[in-house]
């Protein structure tokens, strides 16, 4: 027998000897590094991610074909990049991980390739794609292909939009051309520890001068409370895998499934608490998250982007075991007034809920759109028409329930009826009208008022024939703008009875590639 050709145990040897180094990334001494500052490793964090022995691995030996400054025969473990397959609750997602352990996670093209195949492999078989972000940024010394990698990246990211949820976690650096990747996905988890920016302090310093922390810059208390680009933050690398798998739960697999169905409860009773939450008195402010969690199963209430735009409230719940989207002013922040950020934080959020088959509920207390000259100049009426847009667009079950105030162009962006609402319910505290009673009669009553022998007295009277004939939801009941008013302790078996009703609803639209949204 030749001694040359060896046997397949030595083979095999061979392959366990290769992939138990691939395994270790860039090292031991690198790892260390890693779990000092904080972080898992990338194989660490898939762990923690998928169901136990359910992740099969793409493309770990993979290796650039980069010659260049000092690159030739550089050795990098899957070109830092994990990724694959696996489940979450039994249910399939393919993945990437980045490795900073290889290189920093810089992406080159063979790096961005994997990341493409699993997006595409994602796309065939209509999971969800995840993508966990640790990297430096791009391979400088690949130049352009590694700049074509991020195209491609960016691109498969548009084709999965509306088809596949894509989620990502930002658990280390991502700066520059990087950070669109997490900005064209659903949600972006970011750790505390984490960074995100497109320029990063010491560019900005000399380009502009301005002096900024990389906290202070790209952090989650920048990216989420100001800019409104991350979702949820993670204390750490493992809250964030569990944000993941819990937002996963409420959503389905792809754009033509629905969200998985639980158990529901035999029977609805009133509540009599929610009939006590929301005070009679229009200027007294309350926290409307204490009516959610009164309304979904177990109290179990996901909010979105909680520390972003206050005045509104998005999040996932489940009413009888179904998913549902909220949407609810806050009238604890600014009276749950409408400006330029709620607009914007409402309309996608209710986009992506019509694009992954979620009833909208949507719970009204809103006094009108923010005046002033800043809101003006920022466009708030192009952001403001985004929820008209987003809404009237919707084929999804809709249903509002008007739980107090409901004044002008702010009721109407809160899916009316007119905006093909399936369900319009209102409590006996509402309030519909063009504007408050007070503002309305200052108007409409000013000369009357001012020729009174007692003006305070006449205008405590017109505001009370004002709002007795026009901010009562009788009158919107009797011109069908209003499908039924409630007690507010039944509306949970309402809104769940209007579920059922609604699920096999089906809408259909005129043909067209797409409506334009105003931006």
């Amino acid at each position: 027998m030749n001694e040359s050709i060896r046997t397949i145990e030595a083979r095999i040897d061979e392959l366990n000897r290769r992939k138990d180094t691939l395994h270790q990334g860039g090292g031991q001494d690198r790892i260390d590094r890693q779990h000092a500052n904080g972080g898992l490793t990338a194989r660490e964090r898939v762990n923690a991610l998928v169901d136990q022995d359910s992740f099969q691995e793409n493309g770990l030996f993979a290796v650039h074909r980069c010659s260049r400054f000092g690159m030739e025969g550089k050795d990098m473990a899957g070109d830092g990049v994990v990724t694959g397959a696996g489940s979450i609750d039994g249910r399939l997602v393919h993945l990437a991980s980045q490795d900073f352990t290889v290189g920093g996670g810089s992406v080159g093209e063979m790096h961005s390739e994997k990341i493409v195949q699993m997006m595409r492999a994602s796309l065939k078989t209509g999971s969800p794609f995840i993508l966990i972000n640790d990297s430096g940024g791009a391979r400088i010394q690949e130049g352009i292909d590694s700049l074509s990698g991020y195209g491609k990246i960016f691109y498969n990211n548009v084709m999965l939009s509306g088809v596949v949820p894509q989620i990502s976690l930002i658990c280390g650096p991502c700066a520059g051309g990087a950070a669109y990747s997490p900005a064209l996905t659903d949600f972006i988890i970011q750790t505390k520890a984490a960074r995100m920016f497109i320029t990063g302090p010491s560019v900005i310093r000399a380009v502009t001068g301005e002096e900024v922390s990389a906290e202070d810059l790209g952090g989650p208390a920048a990216q989420m409370n100001i800019s409104g680009v991350v979702h949820f933050v993670a204390e750490n690398d493992l809250e964030a895998v569990a944000i993941c798998r819990r937002l996963l739960s409420f959503l389905p697999s792809n754009n033509m499934e629905d969200p998985p169905l639980l158990e529901a409860e035999d029977v609805i009773l009133p509540d009599k608490q929610l009939n006590e939450i929301v005070p009679v008195d229009p200027k007294q402010s309350y926290d409307v998250r204490d009516v959610i969690v009164r309304l979904v199963d177990r109290s179990d209430f996901m909010e979105v982007q909680e520390s972003f735009a206050p005045n509104i409230v998005i999040g996932l719940g489940r009413l009888q075991g179904r998913s549902v989207g909220i949407v609810a002013n806050q009238p604890s922040v600014t009276a749950g007034v409408l400006d330029i950020n709620a607009s914007d934080k409402a309309a996608r959020f209710i986009r992506f809920c019509n694009a992954f088959n979620i009833p909208l509920i949507t719970l009204v207390d809103v006094p009108g759109f923010m005046p002033g000259v800043e809101q003006e100049y920022g466009g708030i009426i192009r952001h403001g028409a985004k929820m008209l847009f987003a809404y009237a667009a919707a084929t999804v079950p809709k249903i509002t329930v008007i739980m107090r105030k409901a004044y002008g162009g702010a009721y109407l962006a809160m899916c009316c009826k007119d905006l093909d609402a399936d369900r319009v319910i209102s409590w006996p505290t509402a309030e519909i009208a063009v504007m408050g009673a007070e503002g309305a009669v200052d108007v409409i009553f000013r000369n009357e008022i001012k020729a009174a022998a007692d003006p305070a007295t006449r205008r405590m009277e017109l505001i009370t024939e004002y709002r007795d004939t026009f901010s009562t939801p009788y009158v919107s009941a009797s011109r069908l703008h209003v499908d039924d008013i409630i007690e507010p302790a039944d509306t949970r078996r309402y809104l769940a009875m209007a579920l059922d009703i609604l699920h096999s609803k089906r809408e259909f639209r005129p043909q067209k590639k797409h409506g334009l949204i105003p931006l």
